[in-house]
C-alpha cells in the first residue's frame, strides 16, 4: 500500500468515523443535558423561540457599535478566512467529487485559478489572524494551547493544498497524499477542539437570543 492509498483510503475513512461519532457525541451530550427551567417571566408579546434565536443569531454577526472599533479587524478578518475556507471546500472541482463519491450530490465548480487565488487570501487571513493573536496583550493571555493547535490544523491543509495544486519540492502522488492526511488530522480534532464551535455557535447564540428577548434585553 502506497501512502497515497493509505491517505486516501484507511486515514481518511477513519478521520471520517471520528468526525461524524465526535460531532453527534458533542451535540448530543450537550441536548440531553438537564435544562434549568426559565422561571422569569417574559415580557408582553416576546416573539416564538424560533424567531429569538434567529434574532440572536444575527444580532451577534457584528459587533455592537461600543465595541466595533476594537473587534472591527478580528470580525473583517474572521469573515475573510471563514467564507474563504467555504470556497476552497465547496468550490475545487478535485473537493466537489469527494462530495459526489460521499453523498451523491454535486454542483458546478469554481475556475482553478480562482480557488487558487481565494486560497492565497485565505491562508494570509490566517496569518494574520495568528499575529493578532500573538501580539495583542489581551488575546494573547486568554489563548491556550486549543487555540493554536486549532489554528494550525485548519491552516495546515490549505498550506499542503497550495503546494500539491503548484507541484512543489515533491511528486505530486506524494503531495497529494500529505495533503489528504492533513484533512484526516483537521477532521480528527475538529470535535474535540475549538472547531467545534462551527456547530455549537448556533446553539449558543440562539439560546442567548432566546434569554435576551424574554427579559427585554435590546442591544
Amino acid at each position: 500500500m502506497t501512502l497515497l492509498d493509505f491517505a486516501r483510503g484507511p486515514a481518511l475513512e477513519f478521520a471520517f468515523a471520528v468526525f461524524l461519532f465526535g460531532v453527534l457525541w458533542r451535540l448530543s451530550s450537550l441536548l440531553l443535558l438537564p435544562w434549568a427551567r426559565d422561571r422569569s417571566v417574559a415580557r408582553p408579546g416576546v416573539p416564538s423561540r424560533a424567531v429569538l434565536a434567529a434574532g440572536g443569531f444575527v444580532r451577534h454577526l457584528w459587533p455592537a457599535k461600543p465595541y466595533l472599533r476594537t473587534a472591527l479587524f478580528a470580525t473583517i478578518n474572521g469573515y475573510v478566512f471563514h467564507i474563504g475556507l467555504a470556497v476552497i471546500v465547496f468550490g475545487l472541482a478535485q473537493h466537489i467529487l469527494v462530495w459526489r463519491g460521499l453523498f451523491g450530490v454535486s454542483w458546478p465548480n469554481l475556475p482553478s485559478g480562482v480557488v487558487s487565488v481565494v486560497s492565497v487570501i485565505t491562508l494570509a487571513s490566517l496569518l494574520a489572524a495568528l499575529g493578532r493573536r500573538l501580539t495583542n496583550p489581551v488575546v494573547r493571555l486568554l489563548s491556550t494551547v486549543n487555540d493554536y493547535w486549532s489554528w494550525f490544523v485548519t491552516t495546515l491543509p490549505v498550506v499542503t493544498g497550495l503546494v500539491a495544486v503548484s507541484h512543489l519540492w515533491a511528486p505530486y502522488e506524494t503531495l497529494l497524499a500529505v495533503h489528504m492526511l492533513s484533512v484526516a488530522l483537521f477532521l480528527i480534532w475538529f470535535p474535540f477542539g475549538k472547531l467545534m464551535h462551527a456547530f455549537l455557535v448556533f446553539l449558543t447564540r440562539g439560546e442567548t437570543g432566546v434569554l435576551y428577548g424574554r427579559r427585554g434585553v435590546k442591544i
